[in-house]
């Protein structure tokens, strides 16, 4: 019977990585571990200072706090108990912690870097939290790349693996993952030499200009790209099928909750593709946000946050638990968007609806039609 990560956790917890080396589910394990909140517990990345491991962490007198992320508490609670009692975990150190917020910027970037107990190093990118800065920054991120973010973990990537010279893993999920990748195709040569496994974990991906581009090509055969079956933002802007697709305990969207995939036996339950409805979706939503001229990605991206921004909700959490006031701020705020504004909305949202009948239409006829059954009437002799 299949489990899901913490259940992998609990099992093989007490195998140390001498004994079984890391593998992928560790990967999202250690890309999990890097939604808690450090602030105060770990050292950041300019402190200089030695490493502290899980069990200081949980010894700290404001141990609580690093559960601030109110949406997966009981499973973060888990994540951490499963690991830090464990000795496959238990020993891990964390030290070089980033977590920058800059409204101003739009831009939400936070990072760790984990010394595993068999000398490897990880450094994990965190993907989006509850803001709404962080929430938009995912929406530039594909659409206007570089954002900020992306250029932030190149900058934490050569300062920390210029103070720690040894071979790494790199890796993150959602939007960690795009970071992820982004800073290994643009960090300095002598740190792009060491990275063993570049992890994208349901990660977007980029638009065609950079993955055509050389400095992909030389990361390329080291990224490991694992996208859950309905996966959506992992499938944004990827256009081959160099991905590996895992089964998930639940459906839709709701499968970016990487505690939700499948384990069993050690390894991810892995499937051959993904919903081939899913891929008609993804594939017609890629093609529509290539179609999209840059002011109208600004305009599409920059009203959406600001009809959300006009709750005064400070997250998302916070806009979603109380629906009623905030859909109230959200009339109110397209009341006061000007004509131009609404005439480029419309235009965006029309070139969808257009561009996904045609893509219906294609399928149609595209489909070979099944012969119809011929029914046997009284007195049809053969």
């Amino acid at each position: 019977m299949s489990g899901t990560l913490i259940d992998y956790l609990n099992e093989y917890g007490d195998r140390t990585l001498w004994e079984y080396p890391m593998n992928d589910v560790d990967s999202l394990a250690l890309c999990q571990l890097s939604y808690l909140k450090f602030d105060g517990m770990v050292p950041d990345v300019w402190a200089n200072k030695p490493f502290v491991t899980l069990r200081d962490i949980a010894l700290h007198g404001d141990y609580e706090r690093v559960f601030a992320d109110s949406r997966y508490v009981k499973d973060n609670k888990a994540l951490f108990k499963a690991m830090v009692t464990g000795k496959r975990f238990g020993g891990i150190k964390l030290n070089c912690h980033i977590n920058l917020i800059e409204l101003e910027q739009e831009s939400q970037f936070s990072a760790v870097t984990f010394l595993l107990e068999d000398g490897n190093i990880y450094i994990a990118y965190r993907g989006t939290d509850e803001t709404i800065v962080g929430w938009k920054e995912d929406f530039n991120m594909v659409l206007l790349s570089p954002v900020p973010g992306q250029a932030l973990s190149v900058k934490y990537l050569n300062m920390v693996m210029g103070k720690i010279n040894r071979p790494f893993y790199i890796g993150g999920h959602s939007k960690g993952g795009n970071l992820a990748v982004y800073a290994s195709m643009y960090c300095i040569p002598q740190v792009q030499d060491r990275i063993r496994k570049i992890y994208t974990m349901d990660g977007p991906g980029f638009r065609t200009e950079i993955l055509k581009s050389d400095r992909y090509k030389k990361i390329a055969d080291r990224i490991v790209k694992i996208l859950p079956q309905s996966s959506m933002v992992g499938m944004i802007f990827e256009n081959d099928s160099n991905y590996q697709v895992v089964e998930s305990k639940t459906f839709g969207l709701a499968q970016h909750n990487s505690f939700k995939w499948k384990v069993k036996d050690g390894d991810f339950c892995r499937v051959d593709d993904l919903y081939q409805s899913r891929k008609f979706l993804n594939q017609t939503f890629n093609e529509w946000l290539l179609s999209l001229e840059e002011e109208q990605i600004r305009t599409f991206v920059d009203t959406l946050y600001n009809v959300v921004s006009a709750s005064s909700a400070e997250s998302l959490i916070e806009f979603t638990e109380d629906w009623i006031k905030s859909m109230n701020s959200i009339i109110t705020a397209l009341k006061e968007v000007d004509d131009q504004t609404k005439n480029i909305l419309r235009a965006v949202i029309k070139s969808l609806f257009d561009l996904t009948r045609q893509k219906v239409k294609e399928e149609i006829t595209l489909k070979p039609r099944k012969p119809k059954k011929r029914n046997k009437k009284e007195g049809d002799h053969r």
